[in-house]
């Protein structure tokens, strides 16, 4: 155990996006705005959710929970990826790359749950309306996002139990601007073919077999509602656009693993930056009920703001 220890590199070298300096100023100034408009449009749902009775539903609650996930997934790598583009030499220490491969699988685990709960919750709204107030309970609900954490936390340790013991002794070359599980294992002293395979893949046949059922179910309620309600219908679809903007980069990447294509780096942009910054504008802020919600916050914040300016008189005019 010592001689592993004392065998592992200290760092690794982050390759990046790019090399050209042009295109890393062009990088920080998009991904800046998209990491900041992500966080701002996360927060000021989970806000108005939190502050709004009539939004207490099992919908909008489960809603709040996808926000405050985006929120982590978008800042697990994305803040060090923005100064990065200004660093010369970009490293990570080993201890920090670990923890951006816990961090990554803990929240793709505990969304890729979450977003199956959101569709049986949509399921039954459509197709057993009756039944929505017993089945979705608060209860319930409750058990789905705990269920959803509980997943995903046993799935990053079921893939750290065994990188953790591994020998890195030499390479630490990572081809990526983060730590990912299968351009890591890959820097083992030891031979990792079959298990790398064997967890990465597993990794991919997860998202594969969730990415299917959430396709039955939006099938299943596509089917259902075509020739009800074009809003709802609308809504799914869009829906549906988010999950496979969100399954299919993690399907490619996890179940064919070790290709060392620069797709690759653009296929983790779109799940750890892009989808977080369209989930609040496809999921919630179309929604009616919350557009109306986030207006008269925003009004009323800026009604309250207003009363508080101080007002004073210059030559007996009150001015403000």
């Amino acid at each position: 155990m010592e001689r592993l220890n004392y065998s592992r590199v200290p760092e690794f070298v982050l390759l990046g996006l790019t090399d050209s300096p042009e295109l890393q100023i062009f990088f920080f100034v998009a991904f800046s705005i998209f990491y900041l408009m992500t966080m701002l449009g996360n927060c000021l749902i989970l806000f108005t959710v939190l502050s709004t009775s009539h939004l207490h539903s099992p919908m909008f609650f489960l809603l709040s929970n996808l926000s405050l996930i985006d929120i982590c997934l978008s800042s697990f790598a994305t803040p060090k990826m923005i100064m990065d583009f200004f660093a010369h030499h970009k490293t990570i220490s080993f201890e920090g790359c670990i923890s951006q491969i816990f961090l990554l699988h803990l929240f793709t685990g505990t969304e890729i749950v979450l977003l199956i709960s959101m569709s049986f919750d949509r399921y039954i709204a459509i197709c057993k309306p009756l039944y929505y107030s017993t089945i979705m309970s608060p209860k319930v609900c409750v058990g789905l996002v705990v269920t959803s954490w509980m997943v995903g936390f046993l799935h990053t340790m079921s893939q750290l139990v065994f990188i953790l013991y591994l020998p890195f002794c030499g390479p630490n070359v990572v081809d990526s601007f983060f730590c990912d599980l299968p351009l890591v294992i890959q820097l083992a002293c030891v031979d990792t073919y079959v298990l790398g395979i064997f967890m990465v893949t597993t990794s991919g046949v997860i998202a594969l077999v969730s990415f299917l059922l959430l396709l039955i179910s939006y099938i299943v309620v596509l089917v259902t509602i075509r020739d009800h309600s074009s809003k709802a219908l609308s809504t799914c679809t869009s829906h549906f656009i988010v999950v496979l903007m969100f399954f299919g980069p993690c399907i490619f990447i996890y179940v064919w693993p070790f290709t060392n294509f620069l797709v690759d780096k653009i296929l983790s942009v779109f799940y750890t930056i892009f989808t977080p910054f369209l989930n609040p504008l496809i999921y919630t802020l179309r929604n009616q009920e919350v557009r109306t919600a986030v207006k008269k916050k925003i009004s009323n914040q800026y009604f309250t703001f207003g009363k508080t300016i101080p007002h004073y008189t210059v030559k007996g005019q009150e001015r403000s």
